[in-house]
């Protein structure tokens, strides 16, 4: 008896995704509710489980097909008993054969299936299993020069990530930046004269130049196409400020410890910067607002947007009533949300809505930016990172941990001044923690 695997809802709005990854093969047991395939949708990552107990007995779609909400994508067999060996589907195994007919010169890294042998750190030297590589820990494996047998996965049930493949080109950086060996050209014989000191000529004349096409991610399409309605739509432009971060520093050196001990999360400089936004917000509300056809529609909460970084791009998921929230709890949330982003585990509701957003390029080395405004909403603040910089203080030149601040709104809704001064707030409220505490 054969039970379809159906595409499960996707979230509100959402009707398609794309088959990311096949986690389990045609022949493999899967139990209920198991994991048995990853779907990429516009905005998050979602696994499709197996309705019932069984052996997956069909792949009816390949890896990077669109399917739609309720589309069969496969079958389980409740009566069949897994084999020793599980087969390819028939789609895998024509292409296989059509890329390499004959197998010769595979490696583990580069076999058209993916599947390599990952070694169990934790169990026996000998132990190992076998693992299924996306097509993004792919590119990853080919462009590091990584064994990938010799990585210990982060992912669900161990599984490779591209992040832990780029942590090993790090740790290793001879193996990161060793290339494909080539031939070494004899040493001149007594009667052979060394050829004349010169130009030598450049790689791409001698060696193979390769390129490789691959499909943007339904994610990366979804970023590219709403950052580019925001450029044709709002009248954006951008306003700077700078803010020393002696205070911010000094409060969390001072409490961090209890602070951890009583929360169980370390004091971070977004809690400082979520709070100064919500106290500017109240001032400039504009900010905090959207633009409705020709209506301004102005809320009295703030729902922060927070750009997070994840293995496929940037996701922004939203801490509501961030406004009401204590420092604790908007640590906690951060850094929830930044684990289930590293783990694919984001739903579309959590970065739905959202009234105004930060972003933190400092994370990355950035100095300055102009961020993009996320649409409906109309201002983005970026912080960027922290550096010693001479500024002058009583008539004395002194180095202060400074950071760049910038703020790009919509002119349509928010004047400059309105703009300045939002940004000044934040500057005030960093500066001097204490307004935070008694609203000023």
């Amino acid at each position: 008896m054969a039970t379809d695997v159906q595409v499960p809802a996707l979230g509100e709005s959402i009707t398609e995704g794309t088959l990311a990854q096949w986690l389990k093969k045609p022949g493999e047991a899967v139990a209920a509710d198991e994991p048995i395939a990853s779907l990429e949708t516009d905005k998050v990552s979602v696994e499709v489980p197996s309705p019932v107990a069984g052996v997956l007995s069909e792949q009816l779609v390949r890896e990077g097909d669109e399917v739609a909400v309720g589309a069969v994508i496969a079958r389980i067999d409740q009566n069949a008993t897994a084999s020793a060996a599980p087969q390819a589907s028939p789609a895998q195994a024509a292409a296989a054969s059509t890329t390499n007919p004959a197998g010769a010169g595979e490696t583990p890294a580069l076999r058209d299936d993916s599947e390599v042998e990952i070694a169990d750190p934790d169990g026996p030297p000998q132990d190992a299993t076998v693992q299924t590589l996306s097509p993004a820990v792919r590119r990853a494996v080919l462009e590091y020069h990584v064994d990938p047998t010799s990585i210990r996965g982060s992912g669900k049930d161990g599984r490779l990530t591209k992040d832990d493949v780029i942590a090993a080109a790090q740790r290793s950086p001879a193996q990161a930046g060793a290339q494909a060996p080539q031939a070494k050209t004899p040493a001149p014989s007594p009667e052979t004269k060394a050829p004349p000191p010169g130009p030598r000529p450049s790689p791409g004349s001698t060696e193979e130049r390769k390129e490789e096409r691959v499909k943007m991610s339904r994610l990366r399409q979804t970023i590219a196409r709403r950052l580019k309605e925001a450029q044709n739509t709002a009248a954006m432009l951008t306003t700077f400020n700078d803010v020393d971060m002696t205070a911010v520093i000094d409060a969390r050196a001072r409490y961090k410890d209890l602070f951890e001990k009583k929360h169980g999360i370390r004091l971070g400089f977004m809690g400082f910067f979520v709070k100064a936004c919500a106290l500017a917000a109240k001032d400039v509300p504009s900010v905090n607002a959207s633009l409705e056809g020709d209506e301004i529609v102005y809320h009295d909460y703030l729902d922060v947007s927070v750009a997070v970084s994840a293995p496929k791009g940037l996701v922004v998921p939203v801490v509501r009533d961030a406004d009401r929230m204590s420092f604790a709890e908007i640590e906690k949330t951060i850094a929830g949300y930044g684990k289930k982003a590293k783990e694919g585990t984001l739903t579309a509701d959590e970065m739905a809505g959202g009234t105004f957003t930060i972003s933190n390029g400092g994370v990355f080395g950035s100095l300055l930016s102009t961020p993009i405004i996320n649409p409906p909403q109309s201002a983005v603040l970026g912080m960027h990172r922290i550096e010693e910089r001479p500024v002058v203080k009583d008539g004395q030149i002194v180095a202060r941990p400074m950071m760049y601040l910038a703020l790009s709104y919509d002119h349509r809704l928010i004047d400059g001044r309105e703009a300045v001064t939002f940004l000044v707030r934040v500057k005030e409220a960093i500066e001097d923690p204490t307004r935070l505490l008694i609203d000023l």
